[in-house]
């Protein structure tokens, strides 16, 4: 079953491993949440989508938003992605997919007449009541990350 999170939605709980801790929706109540799902460390688009929220992080935390990447990567997949080339975003491992799909980030792909499942490139923006503000599904990398800022500081503003 894919779940098709909405702006207005209540975002759904998640309480993942990081290599640096865990990430929980819950420990980041009064804070906005940059949620964003992402296919496989150390692929091009990946690496340029952390790279590039990476060099905003500061940013985000001005406007009040944590960043925060998930993917089916191991723990251990995560730590050396983020340290060969120096991620500042925080790393979420979700092997089991639960919160991938609660996101409804878990989709059918095509590649080349093949259909299989896959992580939709997607981003949540959830305020600090947990509601989400803001979804972008089959995220293009290119401008995505400024038009996630942008949304932020709106949201900052907006309180």
């Amino acid at each position: 079953m894919t779940t098709t999170l909405q702006a207005g939605d209540k975002a759904p709980a998640f309480d993942l491993p990081t290599d640096t801790g865990r990430a929980s929706l819950a420990a980041l109540k009064g804070k906005a949440v940059v949620l964003y799902f992402y296919p496989k460390d150390d692929t091009t688009g990946c690496t340029s989508e952390g790279l590039q929220f990476s060099a905003e992080v500061e940013e985000f935390a001005k406007a009040g938003a944590v960043v925060i990447g998930v993917s089916k990567d191991s723990v251990a997949s995560h730590a050396k992605f983020r340290a060969k080339h120096d991620l500042t975003v925080e790393l979420a491992a979700d092997p089991m997919g639960e919160t991938v799909e609660a996101y409804g980030a878990w989709v059918e792909k095509s590649m080349y007449g093949r259909k299989y499942m896959g992580i939709d490139r997607s981003t949540f923006l959830i305020d600090g009541d947990g509601v989400v503000r803001e979804v972008w599904r089959k995220v293009k990398v290119p401008g995505h990350i400024k038009a996630v800022l942008t949304a932020a500081r709106a949201l900052r503003a907006a309180r």
